[in-house]
């Protein structure tokens, strides 16, 4: 049974990955319990295997050994109940907006809650562009699609693998205000990945850092700022202060023979 207040948890989670040139070592015994409606970020060197644990909470990996459990049930394969943002929106491009919404529901055999989506699309600034084709829409505006499509099924968790790193500056953070809003009225339980230290510690109530490959659990940090949080706080002194710390966690860790492949495999 899961502990008190522990919506997901991952139990010595490690990875092998078979390839033609040996075997790679992704991700070694890696535990993190996730309360309910806790909001954590994933970070640490390129190549760490964020998104490989990433997708195995999503069970679109399999793990070597370790488990992943959803209030006390392992995870297998796809849940209802874990929606998943990519980093990519991955919109059909001969689909309009509303029928690349509909298209999960119809390839699962359910009916789409139109009621439901359309909301989303209201909240999310997308109201009145279901007509619109992928195409015809900034890159901004395709993630808000791609989160609307995550939040249409209504999950208890919310899985985003570094979904703004396309984006610029100014829509990155606009996206980031969207995010804490979304959160803050849902309370969804959210684990998100970043490249970004900054963008780690605006949203998260805790940010937990992997080591070089194989991804292991280095630190946990607590980000003690109060929500809702301005834009503003990242230009205070103590906001830089955590940032600073976290970023100089990562660079003093120790370098592995198998950084050499970072970015081969997430």
């Amino acid at each position: 049974m899961p502990k008190h207040n522990e919506k997901l948890v991952i139990d010595r989670a490690t990875k092998y990955y078979e390839t033609g040139t040996g075997r790679v070592h992704a991700l070694d015994n890696v535990s993190i319990a996730i309360r309910d409606h806790e909001f954590v970020s994933l970070v640490g060197p390129s190549g760490c295997g964020k998104t490989t644990l990433l997708w195995s909470m999503a069970g679109l990996h399999d793990l070597t050994s370790g488990e992943i459990r959803l209030d006390g049930t392992p995870i297998h394969g796809p849940h209802p109940d874990i929606g998943m943002v990519f980093q990519d929106a991955n919109l059909l491009p001969w689909r309009n907006i509303q029928r690349n919404l509909a298209f999960p529901f119809e390839i699962s055999g359910k009916s789409a809650n139109e009621d439901r989506i359309l909301q989303l699309m209201e909240r999310v600034g997308l109201g009145g562009f279901g007509n619109k084709m992928p195409r015809e829409l900034s890159g901004g505006m395709q993630q808000r699609a791609s989160i609307v499509r995550a939040l249409s099924f209504d999950p208890s968790v919310l899985l985003m693998d570094e979904p703004f790193g396309a984006l610029d500056a100014f829509t990155r953070d606009e996206m980031n205000l969207l995010v804490e809003e979304i959160w803050m009225e849902t309370r969804k339980m959210i684990v998100f990945i970043t490249h970004s230290i900054p963008e780690a510690v605006f949203l998260s109530d805790k940010v937990h850092v992997l080591s070089a490959r194989p991804g292991r659990l280095a630190r946990t940090f607590t980000i003690p700022f109060p929500r809702p949080r301005p834009l503003e706080i990242m230009e205070t002194r103590e906001f830089f202060d955590v940032v600073n710390t976290i970023k100089a966690d990562i660079q003093h860790q120790p370098k592995t023979s198998n950084q050499a492949l970072a970015g081969a495999y997430p």
